[in-house]
């Protein structure tokens, strides 16, 4: 069993703009900075089509999580984050949290109209502790949520630069 989550972020920009952003190591590091991620370090090698791959490592806090989500994984989670964008418009994601038996796996799909470029993010969360798996499932995806509104924001503000 799984979890899916799709959230849509639109830009007023053109495809090319969101792209580039989405391939800049400073705006990932600003997008840590805006999800008070308390450590990161953000790798990106390559170029889109050639691929370009982005990782990047972070640590979150579990304050305001339930008391069963903070005994699995302490006081705050680390957080690994791959992806291969295989060229502008497509990449594919995977999350892990090492040590711990879960992962997201999915794809950004970025398409444009008349300028404007929505990003679709479609995620699979996959917990395999029994039991509990549903309850996790369901609170990686508001955790995500709240990441991808984070990252929206910090992207509609750095393409207005």
């Amino acid at each position: 069993m799984s979890t899916r989550i799709v959230k849509e972020l639109v830009y007023e920009a053109p495809l090319s703009d969101v792209a580039a952003m989405l391939a800049d190591q400073s705006f990932r590091e600003e997008v840590c900075v805006a999800t008070r991620a308390t450590k990161y370090a953000v790798t990106v090698k390559g170029v889109h089509g050639d691929p370009l791959e982005v990782r990047i490592e972070y640590s979150q806090p579990t304050e305001g999580s339930p008391g069963f989500a903070k005994k699995l994984v302490g006081s705050e989670v680390d957080i690994v984050q791959s992806e291969t964008w295989t060229s502008l418009e497509h990449g594919d994601i995977h999350v892990t949290i090492p040590g711990k038996p879960g992962e997201m796996v999915g794809t950004a799909v970025l398409t444009e109209a008349d300028g404007v470029t929505t990003e679709t993010v479609t995620m699979d969360i996959t917990v395999k502790i029994p039991l509990v798996a549903g309850k996790i499932e369901d609170l990686i995806g508001k955790n995500l949520g709240r990441a991808l509104r984070a990252e929206h924001r910090a992207g509609v503000a750095w393409l207005a630069r």
